[in-house]
């Protein structure tokens, strides 16, 4: 029996791969244009780009701004593929940033200022509304700019362009963890966690709870590394 759609979201992308599948939309062509596709599925634009980020995420379409969607497999990976494999394997891109941003977390709780401060609590909470939306395009955005609002704050010039200069495949790691859906709100608590930490100016407390955060991430991604003692540990 096959699962029930919980939203327009999720019956859309159902209704999408089912055509993938059915060779309805074969493999190499153009999706309908997303407003035609918007108005077959009664469903927004803004969801409808969620649908489809989504099944580009599964590795069913290919996104070409600018030039449309376009249908690259009428079978899903798992939510956990990997398309930048290219590049970076996913393993490396977790431990890249465990090991660039427990550091600057450090750093920055001893300069972040209360307008910092207030810049972050507003990016919790509407990371918390995304998330509730299951507007993952847009979670991954204020994911993206949490993490690099907190290393702009370190003031390491080097790592802030490593970070930026990988801002896709940063973006990618950032996403995929809320396909788990029972545990879409994670990120949130593990967001709060490092966000009082830098509030008690506290550098080791914001930096395991980043590294901690990442690990986990890493985890709902399906991905899985060993860990360097903490500090102080035997």
């Amino acid at each position: 029996m096959k699962n029930v759609p919980h939203t327009v979201t999720d019956a859309a992308i159902a209704t999408i791969r089912e055509r993938i599948e059915s060779s309805m939309y074969p493999v190499g062509t153009l999706l309908p244009a997303q407003r035609q596709l918007s108005e077959e599925l009664a469903i927004s634009r803004a969801s409808l780009r969620e649908a489809l980020s989504t099944l580009e995420a599964l590795g069913m379409l290919h996104i070409r701004p600018g030039k449309g969607v376009y249908v690259s497999s009428a079978q899903a990976n798992q939510p956990h593929g990997w398309r930048f494999a290219n590049q970076a394997t996913l393993p490396d891109t977790y431990q890249m940033r465990f090991a660039l941003e427990g550091f600057v977390a450090r750093l920055a709780a001893h300069s972040i200022g209360d307008a910092d401060i207030d810049w972050l609590d507003n990016n919790l909470e509407s990371l918390r509304g995304a998330l509730e939306e299951t507007a993952l395009e847009e979670a991954a955005q204020l994911d993206f700019a949490f993490h690099m609002r907190i290393v702009s704050l370190a003031g390491n010039a080097a790592i802030e362009s490593i970070l930026r200069g990988s801002a896709d495949i940063m973006k990618e790691s950032q996403r995929l963890p809320f396909y788990r859906r029972e545990l879409v709100l994670s990120t949130y608590h593990e967001h709060a966690t490092i966000v009082e930490a830098l509030k008690a100016r506290d550098g080791d407390k914001a930096g395991n709870a980043i590294e901690t955060h990442i690990v986990r991430a890493a985890q709902r991604a399906g991905v899985h590394f060993p860990l360097p003692a903490r500090r102080g540990s035997q």
